[in-house]
């Protein structure tokens, strides 16, 4: 996939104050998503809006494009 995660995401989180028993206890998101992030995965648009709010960052800040 050309478009990849620049950083390791389910850290960032946890670095931001997120675990992962805390997402899925606040309902933040599902754990199919977090294992879509584990696995570099695409997610879906709403689900990077979430993470750009809790990251307080821009979705650049989280992708970017690498061509094969």
């Amino acid at each position: 996939m050309p478009i990849i995660y620049k950083t390791d995401l389910v850290q960032a989180l946890k670095n931001a104050g997120y675990s992962t028993y805390r997402i899925r206890k606040e309902k933040i998101m599902g754990e199919a998503t977090l294992q879509k992030l584990r696995q570099g995965q695409p997610i879906s648009w709403e689900m990077l809006a979430v993470l750009c709010r809790l990251l307080r960052c821009q979705p650049g800040d989280l992708m970017e494009y690498v061509e094969n």
